[in-house]
């Protein structure tokens, strides 16, 4: 240790000394680069406060400065750059301090994962501001100073304590993305309906019972999550939203599809073809209980969740594609013409339909009677991002082999109508696939390796050889719809089933089901049970005729006390 000890003036020999300082919290090394770059990230260093040198960052000079430092071109402090990205997320920070104005030039400022309760009003002095995340923190207000920052761009405020938003929030007129999920918002204030510029808005998680009509004002608004509230309708202005692409909906408590005309709770037509834009629909998690025909005329819709509603087995058992043929077909008798214009005529004869697989990210190559997929089908989607493949109502003996080159982006996959004795183990690779139709094959097992499908909500099984519940089936607990009507089962272990938490949907109609066991009635989770169809004396036709309630009370009450 050095014998000396540091006096109140500045040391000319500071530098020589060898006594141990206080490491301090921002290297002086750090503020220095900063200067120059106009960038700091002190993110994940343990901050429970943002110290005062950072604040005065562009204000005082450097302590270097105050020695007889002799400064090269390259280290002039005097031609430094105000500080415009400033990341202190991942710290222990509880509050802001009023001396944050002293940094006017920050274009990015990165607060999520502290522990803030409250925004200092000097916030809003932040003019060039243009992207402000403050998720996960314990944020239950917001400074109204804030709502001027007239250029900023994203908004982030997921995961914190919000109960009720500013009317000046609709003040953010170039707001473009706004984050505001897992609060504990239970209704939102109608200025949100001057972001004119929105193209993000994220609701989910939340308590919202409504919504606000001025959100009809939101016509560049590009992707709407609304999942998981506690919404029993939407807007009919929801129509007006022009350039709306992606809708979620789920895990709420609508009774109907959005109500798009008001009055009567009906979809009219000219309404619902204002959504030219919409690719995705999510319904998932409700109580509708019809869907109209006119929803046919989303010409852009590529994935429509209807699952776990109360709608009839045979209508959830359709992916999008096919759910969109049989309601058009209820519309339009007349047979599809080909879409010469964006379709290319294969060696084989087969027409692929460049145009879906770009745009939509459909690969068809169904209803062929191929007994193989030829290799230009898999050329034409080559280096694309194909989310649902259909080679249904075809010979096929076994999975096109070169499926797998599509393992990481396909979701949805139809193998139905072909001849199928036995599934490739290979489908296991499909480690993104939902839903998966094997319908009206001669399938009598399935792989073990299926159990690998984490994502996995919904197998069609249905006209099939399977003389027992797949063993496999029982181990996915992703699965939320099990259709395996018209095989010839013998029973199902009502015990492994209560192990699915999701399963909602499982229709188990015209098989060879002598008894049904009571504890089926404890599989609290299902909401649509088919048994009819069976062999079975109890319960009785009557019970079962009375629907899914009616049979799982009588099971319940079966039950041995």
């Amino acid at each position: 240790m050095s014998r000396f000890k540091r006096g109140g003036k500045v040391n000319s020999l500071a530098g020589f000394n060898t006594e141990e300082k206080a490491e301090p919290a921002v290297p002086s090394g750090l503020l220095n680069a900063a200067r120059k770059s106009g960038q700091l990230n002190l993110s994940g260093r343990g901050l429970t406060e943002v110290p005062q040198n950072v604040y005065r960052l562009n204000v005082d000079t450097p302590e270097e400065a105050h020695q007889n430092v002799t400064f090269g071109t390259a280290d002039r402090w005097w031609e430094q750059t105000d500080l415009s990205k400033l990341l202190l997320s991942s710290n222990q920070l509880t509050t802001l301090s009023d001396d944050i104005r002293l940094l006017p030039g920050l274009t990015t400022l990165d607060l999520h994962d502290n522990k803030l309760t409250s925004l200092p009003s000097a916030l809003g002095e932040l003019e060039q501001l243009q992207q402000l995340r403050l998720s996960n923190n314990l944020l239950s207000s917001l400074p109204l100073q804030m709502c001027g920052l007239r250029n900023l761009r994203s908004l982030t405020l997921q995961k914190n304590l919000l109960e009720l938003l500013p009317e000046e929030l609709g003040q953010l007129e170039g707001l473009t993305e706004l984050v505001l999920s897992s609060n504990h918002l239970k209704s939102l204030p109608s200025g949100l309906g001057g972001l004119a510029c929105l193209q993000k808005l994220d609701l989910s998680h939340n308590q919202l019972t409504s919504l606000p009509d001025s959100l009809a004002k939101l016509t560049s608004l590009k992707v709407l999550d609304c999942s998981n509230n506690q919404l029993t309708g939407v807007p009919a202005g929801l129509s007006e939203m022009t350039n709306l692409e992606q809708l979620y909906l789920r895990h709420n408590k609508l009774r109907l599809l959005p109500q798009l005309c008001a009055p009567n709770l009906k979809l009219e037509s000219e309404q619902l073809a204002s959504l030219s834009a919409i690719s995705i629909l999510e319904l998932r998690e409700n109580k509708i209980q019809s869907l109209p025909e006119e929803i046919t005329l989303l010409s852009t819709l590529t994935r429509l969740d209807l699952t776990n509603n109360d709608i009839s087995i045979d209508l959830l058992s359709k992916g999008t594609n096919e759910l969109l043929k049989y309601l058009r077909g209820r519309i339009i008798e007349e047979p599809d013409k080909a879409e010469t214009d964006t379709a290319m005529t294969l060696p084989s004869q087969a027409m692929v339909n460049v145009h879906n697989i770009k745009t939509l990210k459909v690969l068809d190559y169904s209803d062929k009677s191929s007994d193989t997929i030829p290799d230009e089908v898999f050329d034409a989607a080559a280096g694309q991002t194909v989310t649902t493949m259909n080679f249904s109502k075809n010979q096929l003996t076994t999975l096109p082999p070169r499926l797998t080159e599509f393992q990481g982006s396909v979701t949805e996959l139809n193998m139905g109508f072909n001849k199928l004795s036995c599934l490739s183990p290979a489908v296991s690779m499909l480690v993104q696939l939902t839903y998966l139709d094997l319908r009206n094959n001669q399938l009598r097992d399935l792989p073990a390796d299926l159990v690998t499908l984490k994502k996995l909500r919904s197998v069609i099984l249905n006209f099939n050889q399977f003389k027992c519940f797949p063993d496999v089936l029982y181990q996915i607990v992703s699965l939320e719809t099990v259709l395996l009507g018209n095989n010839q089962v013998g029973g199902v272990d009502a015990g492994r089933l209560k192990a699915l938490p999701a399963l909602y949907t499982l229709d188990l109609s015209n098989n060879d089901l002598l008894s049904v066991e009571p504890e089926l009635g404890l599989c609290t989770s299902l909401r649509c049970l088919s048994l009819d169809g069976n062999p079975f004396r109890t319960p009785r036709a009557a019970i079962v005729a009375k629907g899914t309630d009616a049979v799982m009370e009588y099971l319940r009450s079966r039950i041995p006390t």
